[in-house]
């Protein structure tokens, strides 16, 4: 098994007839078994027409009811993609994946609290997406570099996902599913999430954390790996020490008042039993010891 996504999954791109949309949705298509997975299109203004074959529906509801979608991914323009994750946690998906960066922290927090109590799930927004080697794909992410195999890959930094599989497969080492949760500060799966469902699933053998500076998202999944986790983990947090107050990378990389700083995160994942490196080109090397 996998995570969050597989063959099985049914997908619709909200924001198909754009240039971004359209590009990523062919190359996800042409991904695995994505021909049969990616069934709909969805712009309000363009019922009715396809996108090389693939249908564009009026509303998210109606992609759903049409095709049996349950899951969507989103390109929309960041004023309006907080309102299409809405539609798509409306109309009660299973899952949604959203690309978009940029979009308004206030639009967000509005969100996030529609969907309090909701069956969906959210990964994103600016993220690269998720992917299932060799089974489907969901995003941004270059698919070649993948291949099927037992380590889980959750990070905050799109970059370093790719960084990390890289590595990982220098080393003869596949993935199970790897997911990039974005670094905004309002966003939807943290690392405590992915690891809970990794720690579940039965292919996933070890999992390879990366992380990055401001908040405590970190160090909340170290405390928790402690008490729960039943296989190996390790971990590197990216990003440069900022002044107080200042920001740097992505939007969620806020040192605040001291806390927050990659020595800090690094410190509680290793007391916590997460075997850490601070050199980035240490990672795949690091979990390959791990197991």
């Amino acid at each position: 098994m996998s995570i969050l996504i597989n063959r099985n999954s049914r997908v619709m791109t909200q924001g198909i007839t754009g240039k971004t949309g359209q590009f990523h949705t062919r190359m996800c298509r042409d991904y695995a078994n994505g021909k049969e997975c990616f069934v709909a299109g969805v712009n309000p203004r363009k019922p009715g027409e396809d996108f090389e074959g693939i249908p564009v529906y009026a509303s998210v509801k109606e992609a759903k009811q049409q095709t049996g979608a349950n899951v969507s991914v989103i390109y929309v323009p960041p004023p309006f993609a907080a309102a299409a994750i809405d539609e798509a946690v409306e109309a009660e998906l299973d899952l949604v994946i959203c690309i978009t960066e940029g979009i308004p922290v206030r639009d967000m927090l509005r969100t996030r609290y529609k969907m309090q109590g909701k069956k969906t799930r959210l990964i994103g927004p600016n993220c690269p997406g998720i992917i299932t080697p060799d089974e489907l794909k969901i995003g941004i992410m270059p698919g070649y570099i993948h291949k099927k195999g037992r380590i889980g890959v959750v990070s905050r930094s799109g970059t370093l996902t790719y960084e990390a599989v890289a590595q990982l497969m220098a080393l003869g080492l596949g993935q199970s599913t790897c997911i990039g949760i974005g670094g905004d500060p309002v966003n939807g799966l943290k690392h405590l999430d992915v690891l809970q469902l990794f720690n579940e699933d039965d292919e996933t053998d070890a999992v390879l954390m990366v992380g990055e500076i401001g908040g405590t998202d970190e160090e909340d999944c170290a405390r928790w790996v402690k008490e729960n986790m039943r296989k190996p983990v390790v971990g590197f947090i990216a990003g440069v020490t900022a002044p107080p107050g200042k920001r740097m990378g992505h939007a969620g990389a806020i040192i605040s008042g001291g806390k927050g700083t990659a020595q800090e995160k690094l410190e509680v994942m290793e007391s916590c039993g997460i075997q850490v490196t601070h050199n980035p080109a240490e990672m795949g090397k690091l979990l390959k010891s791990a197991l």
